[in-house]
């Protein structure tokens, strides 16, 4: 057998394939999509994944504003925030905030479920979340897949 066959291919920017994806989150449980999500933007689903490299798809999510939360998240759930300031301490539920901006309740969950680093924050920026079912992605392409 033919050891030199055995070699670690490690990705880099030059070599990594990038697609584009389409999820629609209609129905969906919030966790279990936006894990689904973070495996796909990070690369974890491909053979060439490298850790320390952007090998992952670019994601963009429709329907953001149908998304579910089971048992009585929805309504007693916090996010926290905190605006710098002595008492400056917010509080908002995922009920307030898909009434003020519905995308950023799957943003929340995709980024807390991806590294705090350099290389999490160019990651984030691969994905792209719309309310409704239209995006503005047509050119790339992107191919529908079911979670």
């Amino acid at each position: 057998m033919n050891t030199l066959s055995y070699k670690t291919v490690s990705a880099n920017a030059k070599t990594v394939n990038k697609q584009w994806v389409v999820v629609d989150a209609q129905g969906e449980i919030l966790g279990r999509l936006s894990s689904k999500i973070a495996m796909i933007i990070r690369g974890k689903h491909k053979p060439e994944f490298t850790p320390n490299v952007d090998c992952g798809d670019n994601v963009i999510v429709i329907n953001a504003d149908k998304v579910k939360l089971t048992g009585n998240k929805f309504s007693e759930k916090e996010y926290v925030s905190y605006t710098g300031y002595p008492g400056g301490q917010r509080f908002i539920s995922p009920k307030e905030l898909m009434a003020k901006h519905p995308t950023r309740v799957i943003e929340k969950a995709v980024r807390g479920m991806l590294p705090k680093t350099k290389l999490g924050k160019k990651l984030y920026t691969n994905l792209f979340v719309y309310a409704g079912a239209e995006h503005p992605h047509a050119a790339q392409s992107p191919k529908t897949i079911k979670l």
